[in-house]
């Protein structure tokens, strides 16, 4: 019987609230699978150990009758209850729940109304007006649901590194402790920290290559074997993910490791280099080339090839310093390695503290408290509170009188930390269509710093949304400027912005420019973040955590950050207590009214 973890579990509470809200059951019911899934997502212990203790019933969001369903699960595998629930729909009405923007309402109004039970049935009701003429749609949402197909369509095979980062990590651990593997790593556009990755690239150095492979096929993440050969084997995660394991000697392993991290046009140059010296690369060895080659070094004959054990030792064989994976982009980081020009690269210990978190006085999880208390657990000096605005009704949003309560307790929190830890009242507050700001002045000059951002009113022209943002930020009160496109990786484009003019405007108006690390957002993307260093723009790594485990969003960001080759002195957070304060009130000093 396969093991089930808690995840899957959380997810299939999900999908039993799903099902639930389509067979019109009352919302209690309904909220208390959603406050199950939450809860076992939020649960660090250990599941089984609790099922065991008859412990369940202590972690919050835990019934007596979930408690139950979980034995179950854990015990046989499967759940007698979501079996007989799932029988009574069609099973192609579950993938119209992966269409942004389709909920439970809607798609029980056209599987009851028009009898679409699948996807492509959907699209086809909306291409031929069938939705548009349903009570409560209308041509707007059917567009809407054809744009959404379409997004699903464009993204299938793409993943998003926050979602497949947790698998991979893991696997890559497991492989590195397996009594065979001499050596593990992660390569391809994973290792780069790319923030959408199609496949996974696992290199292993192992002298029983059998051994590893099966181990490998075998693992219990994997869902089907697409290829199992003697030195690749390529699976298809439970995760919906493909990986791949390549399996070389010791002395291949510096190559591989090199050649599948890539990129192509970094590898392409790299090649090149090594021909200029006489030499052929792959992604085995380094040698010679033949005289039926017929090629000769630019010096006339082929130069000497050093010994290269590891891939620093590649790159100091093509006469350059050795390139950090997340720079080989071919944006300009051989000509700099040639120079001795490269940046030291952010590091996650280089963060002192970060800001733009929420908390259950807007649409968090977790207290103010809670929050402090992760971040301190996590090595940080200071933690920024930026709760929604009144304007993000959605979000439960504050108004002024709940912000500044919000303040007054912050202040009395703060008490408490005896000067070794700090939390910063602040705002994520909405920029309004014209440009200002969800509050006046006079609140905003009662806060420690400012995040402005837009939630609504996505699809402006350019140069009016550009306008729109420059506005905001020329406030002397806001600090920084919050995910600068509005995308939602894989979900939801970037409104129409001109992103140079915003970079100039926040270099003009001292405004830092925040690097949002949840996963679902990482913007300002890092192909703006060489440009903006060039400004004089400063960064700050936010995790926009909704609860205090996404604070290790910061992971995120940071490799994002290094992508844009930024350097613990082009981020704000790297300041330490004592120090960032005077940032944060930087630019409300010099810019406000004397």
């Amino acid at each position: 019987m396969p093991t089930i973890t808690k995840n899957e579990i959380a997810e299939l509470f999900e999908a039993i609230a799903l099902l639930l809200e389509l067979k019109g059951e009352n919302v209690f019911k309904i909220r208390a699978y959603t406050n199950a899934a939450r809860a076992l997502e939020t649960f660090t212990g250990d599941l089984a150990k609790a099922v065991a203790e008859n412990q369940l019933g202590e972690i919050p969001g835990i019934g007596k009758a979930i408690a139950e369903k979980i034995t179950e699960l854990l015990a046989t595998g499967e759940l007698a209850y979501y079996n007989k629930l799932k029988v009574d729909f069609p099973p192609g009405l579950f993938e119209m729940f992966d269409i942004q923007g389709l909920g439970p309402k809607k798609i029980k109004a056209v599987w009851e109304k028009l009898g679409v039970t699948s996807v492509p049935e959907l699209e086809a009701a909306c291409k031929d007006g069938r939705v548009a003429e349903l009570p409560g749609f209308g041509k707007k949402t059917a567009d809407n649901i054809l744009a959404a197909i379409e997004a699903r369509s464009k993204y299938a095979g793409r993943f998003r590194i926050g979602d497949i980062a947790p698998d991979a990590e893991a696997l890559l651990e497991e492989l590195r402790t397996h009594p065979d593997v001499l050596q593990a790593s992660i390569a391809g556009s994973y290792r780069r920290r790319k923030e959408i990755v199609g496949d996974l690239d696992f290199i292993v150095a192992t002298n029983a290559p059998e051994e590893v492979s099966n181990f490998f096929i075998k693992h219990e993440q994997v869902e089907s074997i697409i290829v199992n050969g003697a030195t690749k084997s390529s699976v298809r995660l439970k995760s919906g993910i493909q990986a791949d394991l390549r399996v070389v000697k010791t002395s291949e392993f510096p190559f591989a490791l090199n050649y599948f991290t890539g990129s192509k046009e970094h590898n392409i140059v790299l090649r090149s280099r090594a021909l200029a010296r006489g030499w052929t690369l792959n992604e085995y060895r380094l040698e010679q080339l033949s005289k039926l080659e017929g090629r000769k070094s630019k010096g006339g004959a082929p130069q000497t090839i050093p010994d290269v054990y590891e891939e620093r030792d590649l790159y100091r064989a093509l006469e350059l310093d050795y390139i950090e994976p997340e720079l080989r982009e071919d944006r300009g980081e051989i000509a700099a390695a040639e120079k001795h020009e490269l940046p030291q690269l952010l590091q996650v210990e280089n963060l002192r503290g970060t800001f733009h978190n929420h908390t259950t006085a807007s649409d968090g999880k977790c207290t103010l408290a809670e929050m402090a208390d992760a971040a301190q657990e996590l090595g940080l000096q200071y933690l920024g509170i930026a709760d929604h605005s009144k304007a993000s009704f959605q979000a439960h949003g504050l108004e002024a009188d709940r912000l500044l309560a919000q303040v007054a307790e912050i202040r009395e929190l703060n008490k408490t930390f005896g000067g070794h830890f700090r939390i910063f009242a602040g705002v994520e507050c909405d920029v309004l269509k014209d440009g200002s700001l969800d509050f006046p002045d006079e609140v905003l000059a009662q806060l420690d710093y400012v995040v402005a951002s837009v939630h609504a009113s996505f699809t402006m022209p350019e140069a009016e949304m550009t306008s729109r943002i420059i506005r905001a930020i020329s406030n002397p009160y806001v600090t920084m400027l919050g995910h600068l496109t509005g995308r939602i990786l894989l979900s939801r484009e970037s409104y129409q912005v001109n992103v140079p003019a915003i970079i100039d405007a926040a270099a003009a108006t001292g405004t830092i420019i925040e690097l949002n690390a949840s996963p679902w957002r990482l913007d300002m993307d890092w192909r703006w973040w060489p440009l903006a260093k060039e400004k004089g723009v400063r960064c700050a790594i936010n995790p926009d955590a909704h609860h205090s485990s996404q604070l290790n969003n910061l992971w995120f960001g940071v490799g994002i950050a290094r992508k844009g080759w930024l350097t613990r002195n082009d981020v704000v957070n790297c300041l330490p207590l004592g120090q960032i304060e005077a940032e944060l009130a930087r630019k409300r000093t010099a810019l406000r009214p004397s």
